[in-house]
């Protein structure tokens, strides 16, 4: 299980196959690479025409069917993405720099620790008074209360690894976790403003350098403009679990997609 999300760059690969047809085939490929590799693991040297696993598949109506799913089959579908990956090179969407390096992943269960690594970035009065100001009205305005996410965490054990939510007291505002997973994935897709504010929030863009006024013009700027903001949150760190590092690409992944003034697309 994990949280797709995709930097929704108009690109040809895009208009061939749509966003939704691109994801499928991506993990179609890792599905069938993960299931060869049990299969060689044990011995078993069949073809992948000759490989299959059941599937639980469940309908929109809930109903549920089980399917065997060909490992060749996985394989096919794939490989339509091989004709359209050079359109990838030096795409200002691609993050990774590989083919389809507009679209990733932040997999569950997320630790503790990457909970913590996006509370501890929030803006605190004495260090950044005008953007925690700003988060203080966020969340008074868009009632982020952590109520969406509560019941995940306490039904679903497959999202969060902690049963609670992690807290910090900024000044006379307390955050927890909870409210800052609500207000960054459950609004739907991140338009350009909002991720402009969550840029800031997560000291992802300078704040020590914007006005009040700059700050609420930041979603509006022309995206030739935008390029002067540099993303200050260091790509990778050795001492990273896997959830703060795919959170770090997340933000990574945000900022992009804000300088091209388009959405980031998330299923969560």
């Amino acid at each position: 299980m994990a949280l797709d999300y995709v930097i929704d760059h108009d690109c040809a690969p895009k208009r061939a196959l749509s966003t939704a047809g691109i994801l499928e085939r991506l993990k179609a490929r890792e599905r069938a690479a993960t299931i060869i590799r049990l299969y060689r693991r044990s011995g078993d040297q069949r073809s992948p025409r000759e490989m299959g696993f059941e599937m639980l598949r469940t309908a929109a109506d809930g109903s549920e069917e089980t399917q065997i799913i060909v490992v060749q089959h996985l394989l096919d579908s794939a490989a339509e993405l091989d004709p359209l990956a050079s359109h990838c090179e030096g795409c200002p969407a691609n993050r990774t720099g590989a083919p389809f390096g507009c679209m990733s992943r932040i997999d569950y269960p997320i630790s503790p620790r990457g909970e913590a690594f996006l509370l501890d970035r929030l803006p605190d009065p004495p260090t950044a008074p005008l953007v925690w100001l700003l988060l203080k009205q966020g969340i008074r305005d868009f009632n982020y209360d952590g109520g969406t996410v509560r019941p995940l965490r306490a039904e679903d054990r497959n999202i969060f690894v902690a049963e609670y939510a992690l807290r910090r007291d900024l000044g006379e505002l307390p955050v927890d976790s909870d409210q800052v997973f609500e207000m960054t994935f459950l609004t739907g897709h991140v338009q350009p403003n909002h991720a402009a504010i969550l840029l800031l929030f997560f000291d992802a863009l300078a704040r020590e350098q914007l006005e009040a006024m700059q700050i609420t013009e930041l979603g509006a700027l022309p995206p030739e403009e935008r390029a002067a903001f540099d993303f200050l949150i260091p790509l990778r760190d050795a001492r990273d679990d896997d959830s703060t590092a795919d959170l770090r690409a997340f933000l990574h992944a945000l900022y992009l997609a804000w300088r091209l003034d388009v959405p980031l697309l998330l299923d969560v």
